[in-house]
């Protein structure tokens, strides 16, 4: 499930006519017959129909409702002169007597009133700078009357590369598009305004896609991810996990990533952390074994042993003071293992960034959208504006996987490529959710190929546990026990 740019996407459209010998109005028509089979239970519909290809799939698909006896209204919201595809389907509608009229938004108003849902074909991908005055109109009248809308592609309004909104757009219920996702699709405010997205093939061929590295995470790329299992095999098949984190009043980071461990397979999980928090992870994690030692002076304890251990992760709750970075240091010069940093960990890279260069291939860093503006020195917005370019940089950079965490979660491979999750909801934004994201992780690493497809099943089981527990309980209520509860429940039955 590619996610492409705009330019991608055109360059595929042109490449699947001109070298596959595919009729661009035959892709036009496949996109129309997608749409309908969304929105056939409707029986009357409006169609806002623009100027460009958008405008040409909804005539097409106005064209099959009207075939499937729907009663069906088309306002042409630029005039009535089009061309190519588009003026082919608005000819064909014209000789089937359908009715098309120019805007009148007093019309407009009363038949999006009467109709059961509004097809959105008015910009599509090819919207650049503000909309005008009047369309902005258009669009309130649409988001304040409609019962159910339908963006083709893209919600009319939105860039398609950025996500933004540029001045005003469409709020859909439900947005079919074409061929692969739109990066606008995926990013904010994009993503809000799309409701239910939907990606259809359109008949592009494979070949045509395969160098985008961008791509969604589904169910049959988890299910390829997922470790297998043998009858014949031990708890040290399935990794030892060694967590250096914890402080007083942050025992509960630690526990739950030792939580997660376990529920995503790891064999054996062992706690590093300080004698004054020792017995509450054995009494709340009784699974796990414990390290228990003075941070600040006992460093190279567990430093001699590190190699001992199949994956490690630094971080969770433990606190700010110097001497971790000197910790995180020490642990980055040693280890020969898969590395995941979190939350504190990623605090103690910001302070000290030279340590950047001691990371690898095996190395995971897992920050959310602060965590990265203080990696990057920059704004969270700057972060936000821009994460997928944010993300590729840094990672490439620094030759590490990286997982941006948010709505949506970015993982991005040491080579560029990345992966986007589109599992999880509102409710899993709550204390402790992460530290059972880095738990998972860091359990899924001694049976993954490597750190970046550990990562891309971390991320999606997370979600997915999410998902399940927000079903039970609701996402207000939802607390990252519930997720780390929900792992086991999810696997492999729902992934």
């Amino acid at each position: 499930m590619k996610v492409c740019t705009v330019s991608q996407m055109r360059n595929a459209d042109k490449e699947a006519s001109e070298n596959f010998g595919i009729p661009s109005i035959v892709l036009m028509e496949n996109a129309a017959i997608s749409c309908v089979s969304e929105v056939i239970g409707f029986d009357s519909f409006t169609v806002l129909c623009g100027k460009g290809n958008n405008a040409g799939d909804g005539f097409a698909i106005a064209r099959h409702l009207t075939n499937k006896s729907k009663k069906v209204k088309i306002y042409t919201l630029f005039g009535d002169s089009f061309s190519g595809d588009a003026k082919t389907n608005f000819d064909i509608l014209k000789n089937m007597s359908v009715e098309i009229s120019p805007l009148d938004k007093e019309m407009l108003k009363r038949d999006i009133k009467l109709s059961d849902c509004v097809i959105d074909a008015v910009f599509g991908t090819g919207l650049h700078g503000e909309i005008d005055d009047e369309t902005a109109e258009v669009f309130d009248i649409v988001n304040e009357f409609s019962n159910y809308v339908l963006s083709v592609d893209i919600p009319s309004g939105i860039e398609a590369d950025t996500g933004k909104v540029l001045k005003n757009a469409v709020r859909a219920d439900k947005t079919v598009t074409f061929g692969a996702y739109k990066k606008g699709l995926l990013l904010y405010d994009g993503a809000d305004f799309a409701g239910e997205i939907k990606v259809f093939d359109i008949s592009i061929p494979k070949p045509v896609l395969e160098s985008v590295k961008i791509e969604v995470t589904d169910s049959e790329k988890a299910k390829s991810l997922m470790p297998k299992r043998y009858k014949n095999s031990h708890k040290g098949d399935y990794g030892k996990i060694l967590i250096i984190g914890g402080s007083v009043g942050m025992a509960g980071a630690v526990c739950l990533a030792a939580k997660a461990a376990f529920k995503g397979g790891a064999g054996l999980v062992t706690a590093c952390v300080l004698p004054e928090i020792n017995d509450i992870i054995q009494k709340t994690v009784t699974e796990a074994m414990t390290v228990s030692m003075d941070f600040e002076t006992e460093q190279e304890r567990i430093i001699e042993k590190i190699n001992d251990f199949d994956a490690v992760l630094f971080g969770n709750g433990i606190g700010r003071k110097p001497y971790v970075a000197d910790f995180l240091e020490k642990v980055l010069q040693a280890v020969k293992v898969p590395l995941v940093i979190d939350a504190d960990g990623i605090y103690a890279l910001s302070q000290r960034p030279e340590l950047l260069k001691l990371c690898g291939e095996n190395t995971v860093l897992t920050p959310h959208t602060m965590e990265m503006a203080r990696l990057l020195g920059v704004s969270a917005k700057d972060v936000e504006d821009n994460r997928f370019d944010a993300a590729y940089d840094f990672a490439v950079k620094n030759r590490l996987t990286l997982v941006l965490k948010g709505n949506h979660t970015i993982i991005t491979a040491p080579d560029g490529a990345q992966q986007v999750n589109t599992t999880g909801n509102s409710g899993m934004a709550t204390a402790g959710s992460g530290d059972v994201l880095a738990g998972l992780l860091a359990g899924l690493l001694p049976t993954a190929k490597n750190a970046f497809d550990a990562a891309t099943l971390a991320v999606y089981l997370h979600g997915k546990a999410g998902d399940f527990a927000a079903r039970s309980i609701g996402e207000t209520s939802l607390a990252a026990g519930d997720i780390a509860d929900a792992i086991s429940h999810i696997l492999p039955v729902e992934i």
